[in-house]
């Protein structure tokens, strides 16, 4: 339902916090799906904050933060 409410007026932009963290690992899946198919279908920005390495494997970008400060790209 969430989801639904935030795509409904059809954003540039969506903000993703720990999307998947509440989710059993076929709902994570599903969910996943669901939003990157959107960022490709629509052309919206995805931004996505996780702990999940294999879901930030996923992005095309990946800006890590440590201690509250910007990790230097490697």
């Amino acid at each position: 339902m969430v989801i639904a409410r935030a795509l409904v007026a059809a954003p540039d932009v969506v903000f993703a916090d720990e999307p998947t963290g509440n989710l059993d690992t076929t709902t994570g899946a599903v969910v996943e799906d669901m939003l990157f198919g959107l960022q490709r279908e629509r052309g919206i920005t995805l931004v996505v904050v996780t702990h999940d390495e294999q879901l930030a494997a996923r992005c095309d970008r990946s800006v890590h933060i440590r201690d509250g400060l910007i990790e230097p790209s490697a």
